[in-house]
């Protein structure tokens, strides 16, 4: 049966069906019209979009389909050329660099960060504290701060002291630089060229000077921290025998923290999730101070907070931080492929974007999708969910490397605050809005923070 897409103008197709200001809303709001897969065509390029478990699933068989590194994820490559995220699946340099650096973001690595996180999350909570509470903070401008400093210190072994004073241009410019990537493929090439090159290139530089920074730093400061920039700088592919370069070197350096920008959106969702269910933050507490009390909260107590890790997974699921990810079918694929059981086809040369606002709401898999329940992601009721309803950090071979990193990022900082501080919105009537670029973060939310009541 035919695809549903939207009608389109001669020529144009669909380009006005997407708003490139807030290209993920445009494509859940199409979603929610056209249902489980629906294309688009844009400037004579065919695209197509899978919101359910089912195909999402199908299409993330490796056997059968791959990454497809296209649009913005080329536009980008003009800041970080080939990195673990950029690269085209041909290029020899996307295994040496997961060979070198894959080891380091293995989950026991991964806990020796904990202390570095938690730490850092205590500062932030230390600042919150200090103020009178009444004056509203931008919950997503407080965790972007958060991120940024502790993939700073624990990647990169550098002390931004970044939580106060004004914020570190590396937030802005990736910012800036992710949000023209995804508006690049909508314009023709002498737009971008005339009116947009300019600010992309501003960006760009000032990511790779937060990335020279950090790399004069270590220089000027040799340790012996066998951390990740120690990697970069030291370790050869165990295959290959080769190191990275020096611009490979900075290219890593800037792709870690946009991947990582993520996290920020995670928590400062959960926290509007928490602040309209109130009685999961009764739940989580009872936990929290059963398990850790008055103690040091430690990383042994982490996989002791079940309720918890329910939250950071559910605001995953319903807030879709990392909002889809580019599939297209294998290159030797030959004729029509289909999809579905035969009930839909597309051509061998598809690509394809899996649009999780879809995918994690699927009624087939979710009962009541929009509810925030994170007992739902506990114990046997989550590992009963299929595989395709777990894509939040992509797929297969190139599936996010840093996902462990994240998951304890968002378990430590979760728990940290709900341990240490209460909130309130600023503007009780607020209802979630979302925009974003590589990620999908919470627009105009802020919060008021005070001391935790006990």
């Amino acid at each position: 049966m035919p695809i549903p897409q939207p009608p389109g103008i001669p020529l144009l197709g669909n380009i006005f069906d997407i708003d490139p200001s807030n290209t993920w809303t445009s494509l859940q709001k199409l979603w929610e019209k056209y249902g489980d897969i629906f294309k688009i065509t844009v400037l004579g390029q065919q695209i197509v979009f899978v919101g359910d478990v089912a195909l999402c699933e199908e299409i993330c068989d490796e056997k059968r389909f791959r990454k497809f590194v296209g649009g913005p994820i080329v536009e980008i490559r003009y800041a970080v050329h080939d990195s673990l995220f950029s690269a085209y699946d041909n290029e020899t340099s996307w295994g040496i660099h997961h060979r070198i650096l894959a080891p380091l973001l293995t989950p026991t690595v991964v806990a020796d960060h904990f202390i570095g996180v938690r730490d850092c999350a205590s500062e932030l909570t230390a600042k919150w504290r200090a103020s009178s509470g009444n004056s509203p903070v931008s919950a997503i401008g407080e965790l972007n701060r958060l991120d940024l400093e502790t993939t700073t210190l624990c990647f990169y072994g550098r002390k931004l002291n970044g939580l106060t004073g004004p914020e570190p241009p590396m937030i802005g410019a990736m910012n800036g630089a992710t949000s023209e990537a995804i508006k690049r493929p909508t314009r023709p090439r002498i737009v971008n060229w005339l009116f947009y090159q300019t600010k992309f290139e501003k960006d760009t530089k000032a990511m790779r000077q937060y990335a020279a920074e950090c790399l004069q730093h270590r220089k000027a400061n040799p340790t012996d921290r066998k951390d990740m920039l120690y990697t970069m700088m030291n370790a050869k592919d165990p295959e290959t025998g080769k190191s990275l370069s020096e611009q490979q070197i900075l290219d890593e350096i800037v792709t870690m923290p946009i991947g990582s920008s993520t996290a920020p959106c995670v928590i400062s969702s959960a926290i509007y999730y928490l602040l309209k269910n109130r009685e999961c933050i009764t739940k989580a507490r009872e936990e929290i101070d059963s398990v850790i009390g008055d103690g040091e909260f430690t990383h042994d107590h982490v996989e002791k907070l079940p309720y918890c890790t329910g939250i950071v997974r559910e605001s995953l699921r319903l807030s879709a931080a990392a909002p889809g990810f580019n599939i297209e079918p294998l290159p030797d694929t030959q004729g029509p492929v289909l999809l579905g059981g035969g009930k839909y086809q597309v051509p061998a040369k598809q690509t394809m974007i899996i649009v999780l606002h879809g995918v994690n709401r699927d009624p087939a898999v979710f009962e009541e999708p929009e509810a925030f329940k994170p007992e739902r992601m506990v114990g046997e009721a989550f590992e009963k969910l299929p595989e395709g309803s777990k894509k939040w950090f992509g797929n297969g071979k190139r599936v996010c490397i840093g996902r462990y990193y994240a998951m304890m990022w968002n378990m430590t900082t979760l728990v940290t605050l709900l341990k240490e501080v209460d909130f309130e919105m600023a503007d009780p009537s607020y209802q979630l809005k979302q925009d974003g670029w590589f990620n999908l973060r919470p627009v105009g939310f802020y919060i008021k923070v005070k001391p935790r009541a006990k």
